[in-house]
């Protein structure tokens, strides 16, 4: 199994061109940025990479372009499987897997419809680790169609198993999650995907975060999983201005995202496939503005130290 690096891994949007396509010299600059500012690793394919709007050519090509403008220096992981049939779910994995990324992350829901048991989504997960043997795995608790959070048993089984690398959990419960390190015992990476709980769950054990905000201010993020046992005090006083800055995330997104990252100098058009991106109005680029001058004036604050 391929070492997964912990720490902060961006789950990375797609640029795409003004006529829809994706914009594979945006995708490079954004790789760039992700690792001038400290990440320690991008999740692309995944759901703020649109990837339920993807044909799987674009989901392969987008992954192999993140592999190559990496070049070995972070650790890439990707998802992509979007069907609902197990064989077209495996052949859509293998193909990700074929990209030369570090890790291939598995969607938890699905695996199983949302009326169906742990055991029938532990035989399907059986059924793709003896198709993929060669993979090294994450799961991720995606949002969409339905969020299917993983139970002790599913956990345990994966752990048992041996061919899981990490987890990007998704249920924003502080407790819940010491509990799930506790359960892991270090055999399972946990990243946690929700900026409030951060520095509590990495206090509690967990190894990184993977979310939205870290389009936004990875650089912040980064320092505070770097620094939250060396510099307590400086991580106390910037935990509650990332839970504050979060509430971004309830806007328009990822078209905001789009529009901030133009407002931080990497350009890409606010075109989405997902979201209605002529809907981004004056006031959502206003409150934009405010926030890369927050995230600029926290900056100058937390790294003059």
């Amino acid at each position: 199994m391929k070492k997964i690096a912990s720490g902060v891994y961006p789950v990375m949007i797609t640029p795409f061109t003004k006529d829809g396509g994706i914009d594979y010299t945006a995708v490079d600059n954004l790789v760039e940025f992700y690792i001038q500012s400290g990440c320690h690793g991008i999740f692309a394919v995944c759901q703020s990479s649109e990837m339920f709007f993807l044909t799987e050519d674009e989901r392969v090509a987008l992954a192999k372009r993140v592999v190559c403008a990496a070049k070995g220096r972070i650790s890439i992981v990707a998802s992509g499987h979007v069907s609902d049939a197990i064989e077209d779910q495996i052949r859509e994995l293998t193909r990700i897997c074929e990209t030369g990324v570090d890790g291939v992350v598995l969607v938890s829901n699905r695996l199983a419809k949302k009326d169906e048991s742990d055991d029938i989504l532990i035989r399907n997960l059986e059924r793709i680790l003896s198709a993929i043997p060669e993979a090294t795995f994450g799961m991720y608790e995606c949002p969409y169609p339905y969020k299917r959070l993983l139970s002790e048993k599913v956990l345990s089984y994966m752990a048992e198993s041996g061919r899981f690398a990490f987890i990007k959990d998704t249920c924003c419960d502080a407790a819940l999650i010491k509990k799930r390190v506790e359960l892991l015992g270090g055999r399972i990476q946990l990243f946690n995907a929700n900026s409030a709980t951060l520095l509590d769950t990495l206090l509690s054990g967990a190894d990184g975060f993977s979310g939205i905000m870290a389009n936004f201010h990875p650089d912040l993020l980064v320092w505070l999983y770097e620094n939250h046992r060396k510099n307590p005090d400086a991580a106390a006083r910037l935990q509650p201005l990332l839970s504050l800055l979060s509430g971004i995330e309830r806007g328009l997104y990822p078209v905001n995202c789009k529009y901030h990252m133009n407002l931080i100098g990497i350009p890409m058009e606010t075109v989405t496939r997902s979201r209605d991106y002529t809907l981004l109005n004056e006031l959502d680029k206003l409150e934009m503005k405010h926030l890369a001058a927050l995230e600029e004036e926290i900056r100058k604050q937390l790294f003059a130290r």
